[in-house]
């Protein structure tokens, strides 16, 4: 009984958090943390008086439930996209895709290698600090699109597809990153060659099956009216190229990734592609989620905001800055109008789902073993990280509004 009663007050809080912050504007993920961070000061000032929130913390079920949530976070978030649709709307997209991974990549490597001299760990935690940073979400910044009735714009059409690539190409930053953590060294030409050909062969064969084979065996489900045999199809793909990518040795997260982006309209129908992604969603939205975001917050030290204060806002500011400078210029260099290449940058900038799998994930593998002589960043660093993706989240949405009061163009 000990499970249900965990699952039930977890799941409570969260979505509860999740409701309330998405009333202002925000995503349910943002307050679906916040829940797991209340859990978290409860066990901290009061564990003896309330005994379930470090029984919650310590849940192997909670665990374990964030594990698969991860799967169904990536799968939906490749069902979200809609390569043809994207590829047909800017051609901007991969310059300022390409700006928005290396200048955050680079600054938050900078960052984290500066603040932390003679770490056994320096290396890896520098590199995932910057492959965090150079990670991108846009179910905020879509909302807020939504509401300016800017989702036809050049601009609009330029995130969003900018987000693809970044997302993408995070997943191949976390195969390097896992690869550093494991041997403890950056790979050399040689690795970095092979793992690139390995990523390269995944995708172009996941690209192969997805445009030839998966939208005829759907026709077919599609012909049935089945709409829970098209679930299951769709779950074993993505089951499939996950077991494929880890035989290559790659994280099977892309895997998943990569069954959900070719599920698209135009492949599968209307109608499938509606029901499913109906069915996703409320999977991953309604219980899959919450449970994964509260665990991400259950992990978060409250304490990081007071004892590392000048690393925290300089990760702020490197976050906010790599983003609006690296995606901005270039589109301004393409053409954009000044208001118009800000919007760009400022829309990019927004972390979420992708940001906070790469972290779990992270920590899963050890990137975060302390010792004793782990320096005050170190022991920190996680929840600074999930501080930087919760803020980033919560100020594009008004930023954008003030950066969009006049409309930008159609394309």
């Amino acid at each position: 009984m000990e499970v249900f009663s965990d699952l039930l007050i977890l799941l409570v809080l969260a979505r509860s958090f999740g409701v309330l912050v998405e009333r202002i504007g925000l995503p349910a993920s943002v307050g679906e943390i916040m829940a797991g961070v209340l859990i978290s000061l409860i066990a901290l000032l009061y564990g003896d008086t309330f005994a379930f929130a470090a029984g919650l913390i310590d849940s192997d079920f909670i665990f374990y439930s964030a594990q698969i949530a991860i799967f169904f976070l990536a799968l939906l978030a490749g069902i979200e996209m809609q390569p043809q649709e994207i590829a047909q709307g800017s051609r901007y997209s991969i310059i300022v895709a390409v700006g928005g991974i290396v200048l955050p990549l680079l600054g938050g490597f900078l960052l984290t290698w500066y603040f932390i001299p003679g770490s056994d760990n320096r290396l890896i935690l520098s590199f995932l600090t910057g492959v965090v940073l150079s990670t991108t979400a846009v179910p905020a910044t879509t909302r807020v699109l939504h509401e300016l009735g800017l989702m036809q714009t050049r601009m609009a059409k330029t995130v969003v597809g900018a987000a693809l690539f970044d997302d993408v190409a995070g997943l191949f930053l976390l195969s390097i990153l896992l690869t550093i953590i494991k041997t403890g060294t950056i790979p050399d030409l040689a690795t970095f060659a092979i793992l690139s050909f390995k990523v390269a062969m995944f995708i172009g064969i996941t690209i192969a099956l997805g445009v030839h084979v998966y939208p005829r065996v759907s026709k077919g489900l599609n012909t049935l009216q089945a709409t829970s045999l098209e679930f299951s199809a769709l779950s074993l793909v993505g089951l499939a190229y996950g077991l494929f990518a880890e035989a290559l040795g790659i994280h099977w997260i892309l895997g998943a990734f990569m069954a959900g982006l070719f599920f698209e309209k135009a492949r599968v129908g209307i109608r499938s592609y509606t029901e499913i992604k109906l069915i996703f969603t409320a999977i991953t939205s309604g219980l899959l989620g919450p449970l994964f975001f509260s665990y991400i917050g259950m992990k978060f030290d409250p304490s990081a905001l007071f004892n590392i204060p000048l690393f925290l806002g300089l990760l702020l500011a490197v976050a906010m800055i790599g983003k609006v400078a690296g995606c901005g210029i270039p589109a301004r260099l393409a053409g954009f109008p000044g208001r118009e290449a800000l919007s760009v940058g400022i829309g990019m900038s927004s972390r979420g789902a992708i940001n906070f799998v790469v972290l779990s994930i992270a920590f899963g593998a050890g990137a975060f073993k302390m010792t004793t002589e782990s320096t005050s960043v170190e022991q920190n660093l996680f929840s600074a990280l999930v501080f930087m993706g919760i803020v980033t989240t919560m100020i594009v949405p008004p930023l954008l509004k003030w950066a969009n009061k006049t409309k930008s163009t159609k394309v």
